[in-house]
């Protein structure tokens, strides 16, 4: 039975089970039932999981090390899932201890298996969101990578926090302008459409836009914000006429 076949009572005595059988797990230095949850074929048990990870680290005096010590014996476990939900746990941690959960990521980034990576996706806009100085410091580092999909996962990590604060994040995806692979570029679009769409986002994407080289992908970037707010239009900031006459007026054709 999943975790949403349960009755909210049922869930809430589960939550509350998972998180108990979690803790006596770290108490005692074991990972028997870290490892049964981690594993879980339901994505919300697994959820539950890791996000218990990151309250008995708020909620407790586990030492950090203590979790960040099981969470590297768990990345190494052959189960994709298990290593999938070390990393969403490591992501709950680096929230407010980027520093000590780093190498989850780095490690994570090149993992063969896709879910691997796509949690380092998720992780990194989680944590570029409530602790972004950090997170984007990493992601720096890897936006030249040879690797093309770990500079797609970069700029689609970094997403998030540009959604609010797209000052943040717009000199990082410029390193990306003149990037050779397509999928690179497609996911560079993708993400400049959805950090424009919020209230006074606008005005600061097509600003940076301006200083772009790559007139082309602009292009194609200024019509997927046109797109994006027509799409997303019960909750952009401006219809989508009013973000035609706003670029119409303040981007500069060449």
């Amino acid at each position: 039975m999943g975790f949403y076949d349960l009755s909210k009572q049922e869930r809430k005595k589960l939550v509350y089970k998972i998180e108990s059988e979690i803790l006596s797990d770290l108490k005692k230095g074991q990972d028997k039932s870290v490892l049964h949850y981690f594993s879980d074929e339901d994505t919300y048990i697994r959820k539950t999981g890791y996000l218990s990870i990151g309250k008995i680290h708020k909620t407790t005096k586990i030492p950090l090390s203590n979790i960040t010590s099981l969470l590297d014996k768990l990345l190494q476990s052959d189960n994709e899932k298990v290593r999938q939900t070390t990393i969403n746990a490591a992501g709950e941690l680096g929230k407010t201890h980027f520093e000590a959960v780093v190498r989850f990521f780095d490690i994570g980034l090149f993992d063969e298996h896709h879910s691997v990576r796509n949690a380092v996706i998720g992780s990194i806009k989680k944590m570029g969101e409530k602790n972004p100085k950090p997170v984007l410091a990493w992601a720096n580092k890897y936006l030249h990578h040879p690797n093309k999909e770990v500079r797609r996962e970069i700029c689609h990590g970094i997403e998030l926090r540009g959604r609010k604060y797209p000052e943040d994040i717009l000199p990082l995806l410029k390193e990306l302008e003149r990037d050779p692979t397509a999928r690179v570029k497609n996911t560079l679009i993708h993400v400049l459409g959805q950090i424009a769409y919020k209230k006074g986002c606008l005005e600061t994407v097509v600003k940076a836009l301006n200083t772009w080289q790559n007139k082309e992908l602009v292009e194609k970037a200024l019509d997927e914000i046109v797109d994006v707010h027509y799409r997303y239009k019960s909750f952009a900031a401006l219809s989508q006429k009013e973000v035609v006459a706003f670029i119409d007026e303040h981007y500069v054709r060449k």
